[in-house]
């Protein structure tokens, strides 16, 4: 039976799942990712993680097919290098797909983590049977990525569909991707926390600094989702802005792909207010269910967990037919890196 690794590797979480051939889940794992200790220090944590996790299940990395990581940024999918991403400091030309296979041993493929949350999505949930889909990701950061006439996306260097990058103000949040204004510095985990800051060092009080004794610091998504539910003005102001801003630019994506449905996930609480209430009131199209408008399918983090691998691993799984008998050849699909003729080779060597 053919075993497979999926990873996301977030700016605040790493998250592994093992499946089986028919994608049945078999384990899973989570842990901090501390992005801030840089590039070699995560690549040991998700080692690290991945042995934890096999140990667990009673498996070794022989008995691993292939992994599949997700990863944010961009990526030279080729080459198996992480090139940049914006929310890792110390994070440029990272060679993960080398440093996987030379410590664990185990065939390793990398695509962006936003487009293969869309290969999951579309593959076994809100996207299934769609030809335009596009797929919105917000975390630590802020992703996306879309399927077009059937087909996803990559782009000549592969970054077709990052909507974090859309410039929204001429003169904004500087951004480490070298512009400023991205869609990505405000509406993101670190973004909603800096608007929040902003208002309160403009001299506005909230109930969230009470708890934490005015130490701004200390401030984080959860902080700010409580204090909405408690009717705390600033949060609310924070909330309407964040969602107002990303409606704007799920308009100007929209007219761009013209899709069928937007899948919108998020991984951290704070953010199932702008998109439930927030972001259909600034989003300049229905939501209804009439086939020829858009309409939102809203991924809360419960269902994006269940679905990890299915997103952030072998994005696509593929079953193929031999002539004279029917067998799975365990094809994957991770991005631009193929691993069915791998797959295959190995198989015909076996069989």
């Amino acid at each position: 039976m053919a075993t497979y690794i999926g990873l996301d590797l977030g700016g605040t979480n790493i998250k592994i799942s093992v499946f089986d051939d028919f994608f049945h889940k078999l384990g899973e794992k989570r842990t901090p990712t501390e992005v801030r200790f840089g590039s070699e220090h995560v690549l040991n944590r998700i080692y690290d993680a991945i042995l934890a996790l096999l140990d667990e299940l009673h498996l070794t990395c022989q008995d691993i097919t292939c992994m599949g990581i997700g990863v944010p940024g961009i990526l030279d999918i080729k080459n198996g290098i992480s090139r940049f991403s914006p929310n890792f400091p110390k994070w440029e030309e990272v060679p993960i797909v080398a440093w996987m296979e030379s410590h664990l041993h185990i065939p390793t493929y990398i695509d962006n983590d936003a487009r293969v949350n869309l290969y999951g999505e579309w593959k076994f949930g809100a996207g299934k049977n769609r030809n335009n889909v596009l797929m919105i990701t917000l975390g630590t950061g802020l992703g996306g990525a879309a399927v077009i006439d059937g087909r996803v996306i990559y782009g000549a260097t592969g970054s077709a569909g990052e909507i974090g990058h859309i410039n929204m103000f001429r003169e904004g949040r500087e951004c480490r991707c070298g512009s400023s204004g991205c869609l990505g510095r405000y509406v993101s985990a670190l973004g909603i926390l800096r608007t929040f800051r902003e208002k309160v060092q403009l001299g506005q009080h909230s109930i969230i600094c009470d708890w934490v004794d005015n130490d701004l610091d200390k401030v984080t998504a959860d902080m700010l989702s409580r204090a909405y539910d408690d009717g705390d003005a600033v949060a609310i102001e924070t909330m309407r802005e964040t969602g107002e801003l990303l409606g704007y630019g799920l308009c100007a994506v929209f007219s761009l792909y013209n899709p069928e449905i937007i899948i919108v996930v998020w991984a951290i609480a704070c953010f199932s207010t702008p998109v439930k209430f927030w972001i259909p009131m600034h989003c300049g199209f229905p939501i209804a269910a009439a086939r020829s408008s858009p309409r939102f399918s809203e991924t809360p983090p419960e269902c994006w967990a269940q679905r990890s691998m299915r997103r952030s691993s072998l994005v696509r799984a593929q079953q193929t037919t031999d002539k004279t008998k029917k067998r799975k050849a365990g094809a994957i699909h991770c991005g631009n890196l193929r691993c069915r003729h791998a797959l295959q080779h190995k198989r015909a060597g076996t069989d």
